[in-house]
């Protein structure tokens, strides 16, 4: 591959998703490259936050059920824009709660212990905060977290043998719930064959899609996978704290939700207030409360330029641009201490190339001086995730320029080798 800026400006003239940029606010124009931790705002997003506002205003407690954009069905709506990014019918698909309050409520609708199967599978490289949440349903069904989860080791503190985890498919598992993509190191986890391994051995499997929707294809559906959950703030670019989303296979739309609540009535009963429930005949059943209707908002313009740009693009963009960078790396930084520890083969690298380091947390706060925000990950690690919507190969290019300045003028050694209180 020819690497020089040349190549960059190439490939930059060539992008047929180079318009989307000018879509998003960039921060200081600075090159932000933590689209993996929280996305950009866009100027979509932004109207629709000013539109929802605007029909508070002008219809008071009537915007529930006039306007554009109607509350009592946004969540809905918003689930049929999101189901073609992971490959399931709109039904399937319903916008509401966050990561870890989906996970808990999927949790409580599937995980039923038998006096044999009794177990949750899960992996040592998942984010921390499902891993608390599948203890705390452990513990509620009266079962001890340290014998009843199961975590998949990993051989090298990075990534996940596909064999490794259908070995640890027992016959005590009850449910499997794994991340589609490692938040550390990249990785894409092969969803298809595990959930066909879960199925032959008769175990229900979930997938946390938090580092996956919006930056690569998936086919739930045609995978036949039971449930997964997400955030929205990161590739689809949501705001901070904005709506997460889950999918139900259709198959179990006969479920009653483990943890029921009023807006997961169906619509036609919900004010009837009734003290029988009446769950909704689709993914909607799983809602628990009355919707964040301004933390939704920005998701309506976000998720527009998903449909224009098509995720089958931004994924084979988004692929260029790592491989890009890792060359970049491999060429000039070679000498300097960095590790790229993230998979290299297309097919599992997720949207993000990450590095290692031993003086990585200095070395990020060098970056952010100088003007690109990359993300660090204890206890050496940096993300760097060049976004296809908004990234250019350029900002590839001179990242690698600005890393090899600050590594060659030992910039870094100005800030303490220590994380802030948000890393």
């Amino acid at each position: 591959m020819n690497i020089d800026r040349t190549y960059a400006k190439q490939m930059d003239d060539k992008d047929m998703l180079k318009h989307f940029r000018q879509e998003f606010y960039l921060p200081n124009d600075a090159i932000y490259l933590d689209g993996n931790s929280l996305g950009l705002l866009s100027k979509r997003a932004e109207q629709s936050v000013e539109h929802m506002v605007n029909t508070w205003k002008t219809y008071a407690i009537d915007g529930w059920g006039s306007g554009e954009d109607p509350w009592f069905y946004l969540s809905e709506k918003l689930g049929a824009l999101s189901a073609p990014l992971i490959g399931a019918h709109a039904a399937e698909v319903i916008a509401t709660g966050s990561t870890t309050t989906n996970l808990h409520q999927l949790v409580a609708t599937f995980f039923k212990p038998e006096k044999k199967r009794n177990k949750i599978l899960a992996d040592e490289l998942n984010f921390p905060s499902d891993i608390y949440a599948l203890q705390s349903q452990l513990q509620l069904k009266g079962l001890d977290p340290d014998t009843h989860l199961v975590q998949v080791p990993s051989a090298d503190q990075h990534t996940l043998q596909t064999g490794d985890i259908i070995e640890q498919m027992t016959d005590d598992i009850a449910l499997i719930v794994l991340p589609s993509v490692l938040y550390r190191s990249g990785q894409i986890l092969d969803m298809k064959t595990l959930t066909a391994a879960a199925h032959e051995r008769g175990i229900l499997i979930g997938f946390d899609l938090c580092h996956s929707i919006g930056a690569i294809p998936h086919h739930l559906s045609n995978w036949d996978v039971d449930f997964a959950f997400w955030c929205t703030y990161k590739h689809l670019n949501g705001g901070p704290g904005s709506v997460g989303g889950l999918y139900v296979n259709e198959k179990h739309f006969n479920k009653r939700p483990g943890l029921s609540g009023w807006f997961g009535s169906d619509k036609e009963k919900q004010f009837d207030m009734a003290h029988t429930f009446t769950p909704a005949a689709h993914a909607g059943a799983f809602q628990i409360g009355t919707p964040h209707i301004l933390s939704a908002a920005p998701l309506l313009g976000a998720l527009e330029m998903f449909s224009e740009a098509g995720i089958e693009a931004i994924r084979e963009k988004s692929l260029h641009l790592t491989d890009y960078l890792m060359n970049l790396i491999d060429q000039e930084l070679r000498d300097d201490g960095f590790t790229i520890a993230n998979p290299k083969a297309d097919h599992e690298r997720g949207a993000h190339i990450f590095l290692e380091h031993p003086e990585a947390a200095r070395i990020c706060k060098a970056l952010k001086q100088d003007g690109v925000i990359p993300d660090y990950r204890e206890p050496n690690g940096i993300r760097l995730a060049p976004v296809a919507l908004y990234n250019t190969f350029d900002d590839v290019w001179t990242t690698v320029t600005i890393l090899k300045r600050i590594m060659r003028e030992q910039r870094y050694l100005q800030f303490e080798n220590k994380r802030g209180v948000i890393a």
